[in-house]
């Protein structure tokens, strides 16, 4: 199986709230092989055309200098696409990468990524050790995965050591049947609010429409057309309901 590890940092909490990334980092994993060189690591800071929050800089270092010169991520989206073409993606804690990846996509009117396979570590993590702490400095520990280096959050470096727990939590290198984590569609994780609103909006509009008209009472039928009448009366026959063109 072709895994592709994956981790992003970012300004914030909320692509919906204006947070954008500002860097991505992806290493390929194939046959439980951590693969080196450019041809399988994906790797870039991104200019997020905003300010960065220095409360924010304190967590990955990425501050708005280190980011001027870098690219926007449509500018290197498309090389992102074709890194993860085929592959399926290990994130921990997928809601928050994919929500990010996947608005940034929307709003440049890309190719969506809702249809492919992803595993979340943080999810697997919780039901694997269930009442423990489960962030990625934690699981390092239990499996015994050197991160003295890590002194800052890096979307690279977290994709390297995301790579070693992944394997550690699924039986190591050695490669056996059934190890591996299921995976799940994108759209599992994360379902952007431009597109859920629709269906939401037109689940509503079915409901009212199965719904029978209620009855009206003789009486308020009657106050109803008094009423429409004195309107078009007192509007000078402007009405739209009196338009010959409506009749």
């Amino acid at each position: 199986m072709r895994l592709i590890m994956l981790d992003t940092e970012t300004t914030g909490l909320s692509p919906l709230n204006g947070d954008r990334m500002v860097e991505i980092g992806a290493i390929e994993v194939l046959n439980r092989k951590v693969l080196s060189g450019d041809n399988h690591v994906f790797h870039h800071y991104i200019n997020p055309e905003r300010n960065i929050p220095a409360e924010v800089v304190r967590i990955h270092g990425i501050d708005n200098a280190k980011i001027k010169h870098a690219p926007k991520f449509r500018d290197i989206a498309q090389q992102f696409l074709d890194f993860i073409e085929g592959a399926t993606l290990v994130i921990h804690n997928a809601s928050f990468d994919l929500g990010f990846i996947m608005h940034e996509l929307h709003l440049n009117d890309l190719p969506n990524i809702q249809d492919i396979q992803v595993i979340d570590t943080l999810a697997f993590a919780r039901k694997k050790h269930p009442n423990q702490r489960n962030n990625l400095d934690a699981l390092c520990d239990r499996y015994e995965i050197e991160r003295g280096h890590r002194e800052l959050h890096g979307a690279l470096l977290d994709s390297e050591l995301l790579a070693e727990v992944y394997l550690g939590m699924t039986g190591g290198r050695q490669f056996s049947l059934g190890m591996d984590i299921p995976s799940l569609p994108a759209s599992s994780f994360v379902q952007l609010p431009e597109h859920s609103r629709g269906r939401d909006e037109k689940a509503e509009t079915a409901n009212l429409m199965k719904r029978s008209t209620p009855p009206i009472a003789d009486h308020e039928h009657e106050a109803h057309i008094s009423m429409m009448q004195r309107i078009h009366k007192e509007s000078d026959g402007q009405t739209l309901w009196h338009h010959p063109e409506l009749a």
